[in-house]
């Protein structure tokens, strides 16, 4: 409560913002029908936290205007399952173990039988974590919550920032709760940060004209270690996959290592697409305010679009940077045992 000048240093970055929101429209007019209400919100920040653009969503340039990325609670479907694959490495999987992705029903105390299904539909049968990541299917990441305990999923989850009530049934692995954009990407911060939990931050430093001391600083940045390094690089490997080989094709930018995932909700209320490149995370989410269905959209469809439009021209002129995952090797032949000599 001042009458002198204040001082506000804060992480955005003007040029990353422009970047963000002209990729945004470059999708609504060219790809998006014409009076279409569909919105949608764009947070990029680094890997610390810091947040450097965000869109709360189309035309808001109003003060007080709701801010999807931070407001909007929504459920996040396929989006969540990183958290999944997180857990069962840092318990000692590995991105190549396999699972079996066949008919499978649990029973839910209070509601009966539950069945979750493969978005098309079909089984595949024996298939590794990184095939079934980059597929999105679904019953290989119930069976995989399922197996290393939903408890340590929620756990990892929640410490990675994802602060919203998690669902207590096995739906949990498919994004039955609800979280914020702001929340969800800063989630994948945490993993592209080599494990460790993020806290988004806007505020470097608040101070009055002439004071040399800054009253408030920095409310955010990098904690505590959730899962291990070798943990992240190898989920880093996996969603890496997504981008180039799976789901998230869309996103993929020339020249740059990008891995992400894709998230769409039942009967595709949401759609999500969250990211990252070595240097930049960014999340974007698409969906209508009523929680009107979209039509024909999903993840890997526009949210995925306006993150490469939106990423291709935040990346423009910087020189590309490989991900940190690790290089899966091929496995040695194993030497043949010794001989032991007898004793003379």
């Amino acid at each position: 409560n001042t009458t002198e000048d204040v001082i506000l240093k804060t992480t955005m970055d003007p040029r990353i913002q422009k970047a963000a929101e002209e990729g945004l429209k470059w999708v609504f007019e060219n790809k998006v029908r014409e009076g279409s209400k569909a919105q949608a919100a764009i947070v990029v920040m680094s890997a610390d936290g810091a947040v450097r653009a965000m869109i709360g969503g189309r035309n808001t340039k109003v003060s007080g205007a709701f801010n999807r990325a931070v407001q909007a609670k929504r459920q996040t479907g396929s989006a969540f399952k990183p958290f999944v694959y997180g857990t069962a490495l840092d318990l000692g999987y590995a991105h190549d173990d396999m699972v079996e992705d066949a008919p499978y029903c649990l029973n839910v105390p209070g509601s009966g039988q539950w069945c979750p299904r493969n978005y098309t539909g079909k089984h595949y049968g024996m298939v590794s974590l990184t095939e079934a990541l980059k597929n999105s299917l679904n019953i290989p990441a119930v069976r995989i919550s399922e197996s290393v305990g939903r408890d340590n999923v929620r756990k990892v989850a929640s410490e990675f920032g994802i602060e919203s009530d998690l669902a207590a049934g096995p739906a949990l692995a498919l994004g039955a709760s609800e979280s914020s954009l702001l929340e969800m990407t800063g989630a994948y911060a945490g993993i592209l940060n080599g494990g460790s939990s993020v806290t988004p931050y806007g505020l470097i430093e608040l101070r009055l004209a002439g004071d040399p001391d800054p009253l408030m600083g920095t409310g955010g940045g990098i904690g505590e270690r959730v899962i291990t390094e070798g943990a992240a690089r190898e989920l880093i490997y996996m969603m890496e996959k997504v981008v180039s080989e799976g789901t998230g094709r869309r996103a993929a930018l020339p020249g740059w290592q990008i891995a992400g995932k894709t998230g769409t909700t039942q009967a595709a209320r949401d759609a999500w697409f969250i990211g990252f490149s070595a240097d930049y995370v960014a999340g974007v989410w698409m969906g209508y305010d009523d929680n009107t269905p979209l039509t024909g959209v999903t993840g890997s469809g526009l949210p995925a679009e306006i993150w490469h439009e939106a990423m291709i021209r935040v990346h423009e002129g910087l020189e590309p940077t490989p991900l940190p995952a690790f290089v899966p090797q091929p496995k040695a032949p194993q030497p043949a045992p010794k001989r032991k000599r007898k004793n003379p």
